[in-house]
């Protein structure tokens, strides 16, 4: 039998209907803490109500304590595996945090719902019980942290929520999901090639996300041209590419030592430097600006804050990337 810890962290699983208004709001007790029963025979769940916050109040702040509690629970206390319940507007940005920084091989699983509790076909209880399946199946060690939705597995470092409020709303673009669960067994079909892992203690960086758009001008990254801004990460247009009335505002940034990655705004596909003009991805690399292999936006910053709480320098950053 093994020890599954499961930390509860608000959200639309933990959340139900005012049958009346039709209004969805946290409710006064998680529904899913008493729900352990019916796992008895699968696993012993340690269940802890960490936070009661929907995924728009979460921040890197409590990223870091989810990830601190994690740490402590698999190094002192005998923890087999892991589930996160967390709300899903920012679960793709906790799941790939908890991915970077925590260095172990057990099963870490976090899942969520799009239907609150007391709705006709809510699907918390049915995607927490398949996480239970995953965080307590061999096969899931040594993957990386997971997002069990939908009878899907996906890794943290590509899965993205693509829908408002369909159930199926969390896939990964260009690669697909790793594996699947059949009724209650667990199938891997395929995993990353390699993981990366960085140490962290504290986030309090100001790292800023821009979208680019067509006719797009210097103003914004003028705005952010101040002691404060940190870090940048921009998702340009097509394969890596600027307007290039952005450029000079983007150079004095790149001056003054602030990093700058960038990303493909397009659903599918990964950000590459093939274009030769004013703007051009060729050229904004030449200038200093980073590029990623296949991140999203909110994700690239993520990892841009985790590694400017090591590294200030450029080069030393680009490391990372």
């Amino acid at each position: 039998m093994k020890n599954i810890l499961v930390l509860h962290t608000g959200g639309t699983i933990a959340m139900s209907e005012d049958q009346t208004t039709g209004k969805v709001a946290p409710s006064s007790e998680n529904p899913l803490l008493n729900q352990g029963h019916l796992f008895e025979n699968l696993a012993h769940l340690v269940v802890e109500d960490l936070f009661q916050l929907p995924s728009p109040h979460v921040t890197p702040v409590e990223m870091l304590i989810l990830k601190n509690r994690i740490e402590k629970a698999i190094t002192h206390e005998g923890i087999d595996g892991v589930i996160v319940t967390h709300g899903t507007d920012t679960l793709e940005e906790t799941a790939y945090f908890l991915d970077i920084t925590l260095d172990h091989n057990i099963p870490i699983v976090v899942t969520g719902a799009m239907r609150s509790s007391n709705e006709i076909g809510s699907d918390g209880l049915y995607n927490f019980q398949s996480a239970v399946w995953v965080a307590t199946c061999e096969e899931a060690k040594d993957k990386g942290v997971l997002v069990v939705m939908n009878d899907e597995i996906h890794t943290a470092r590509y899965v993205t929520k693509t829908h408002t409020t369909n159930v199926a709303t969390f896939r990964t673009p260009t690669f697909g999901p790793i594996g699947l669960i059949a009724k209650n067994k667990v199938l891997f079909f395929q995993e990353l090639i390699a993981e990366e892992k960085f140490e962290v203690n504290a986030i309090n960086q100001n790292v800023y996300l821009l979208k680019a758009y067509a006719g797009m001008d210097g103003s914004l990254l003028q705005a952010l041209d101040n002691p404060s801004t940190d870090g940048l990460v921009i998702e340009a247009l097509g394969a890596g590419n600027l307007p290039p009335h952005t450029l000079p505002a983007l150079e004095n940034l790149l001056n003054r030592g602030v990093p700058v990655v960038l990303v493909s705004r397009c659903f599918n596909g990964v950000a590459q430097d093939v274009y030769d003009y004013a703007g051009g991805g060729k050229r904004l690399k030449e200038m200093g600006v980073i590029f990623t292999n296949g991140l999203n936006g909110p994700k690239a910053r993520i990892k841009l804050m985790v590694a400017l709480t090591k590294y200030k320098d450029l080069d030393s950053i680009k490391k990372y990337f």
